[in-house]
């Protein structure tokens, strides 16, 4: 059942799993597994087509304590559709939206096939959104660049993604393998398979140093993106330190 939201994202209790909730084992990790963020992206993904009926720019899918929200934001209009329901006891989010996105799926077939106008069942299912302002904590993400940076090379030097916009780079990463080598080093009683990664880690991130690329995307540090233009759901992006 669609409800009015008067909650903030601040009921989202920290470092709990931004696929199903869970705060359990999950430490400051933002998903409790890849295979928990993947059935998130796949039950949106799947839901896409009722966002391209709507001729979304952008929207936003997140969830606090007690509701699920997505937010709509149509071409041409300056305005937020909101659509909140309340979270089921026991249920993942997963699954409270997409009941949600089947209730509004359905709205839009059922206007359609009264009308046989997809323009009128489109704007059935915005009236049954709340309308918000787009203010400064609503609107569109801005452009980010992400570091074409392998993660697992980050994590064999115990590097951090801060580390790389260093001003010192080449040492810090020449410094780092220096510390790998003395503990991974088969002389010193490490794994030669083990050393072979760190040893590639190494030379990829040099090469990086070197001559930086980078990948550009908008997203959010807490919600979920529906990027409209390329018609795909982006993940939260990490939360920038520094």
């Amino acid at each position: 059942m669609l409800i009015k939201s008067k909650s903030s994202q601040k009921d989202q209790k920290p470092y709990a799993c931004l696929s199903c909730g869970t705060t359990e084992n999950i430490g400051k990790r933002r998903y409790c597994s890849i295979k928990c963020r993947q059935r998130l992206r796949q039950k949106l993904n799947t839901r896409s087509g009722l966002l391209q009926a709507l001729n979304a720019r952008y929207a936003t899918f997140y969830f606090t304590d007690t509701q699920i929200i997505l937010d709509v934001v149509p071409h041409g209009i300056r305005e937020i559709f909101r659509y909140a329901a309340l979270r089921t006891d026991g249920i993942k989010p997963t699954e409270d939206f997409g009941r949600m996105a089947n209730q509004l799926g359905n709205a839009w077939w059922e206007e359609e096939e009264r009308t046989a106008k997809n323009y009128l069942a489109s704007r059935r299912v915005l009236e049954l959104a709340e309308r918000l302002a787009i203010t400064e904590g609503l609107a569109r993400p801005r452009l980010i660049r992400v570091p074409t940076v392998k993660p697992e090379n980050l994590i064999l030097l115990d590097l951090a993604k801060a580390d790389l916009g260093s001003r010192d780079l080449d040492k810090m990463i020449k410094n780092a393998y220096r510390r790998q080598v003395k503990i991974h080093h088969p002389d010193v009683g490490g794994k030669a398979a083990t050393f072979r990664k760190i040893h590639e880690a190494y030379k990829d991130l040099l090469r990086w140093a070197d001559d930086p690329t980078f990948i550009r995307r908008r997203g959010f540090t807490d919600k979920w993106y529906y990027d409209g233009d390329n018609k795909k759901w982006v993940q939260p992006i990490p939360v920038r330190k520094g």
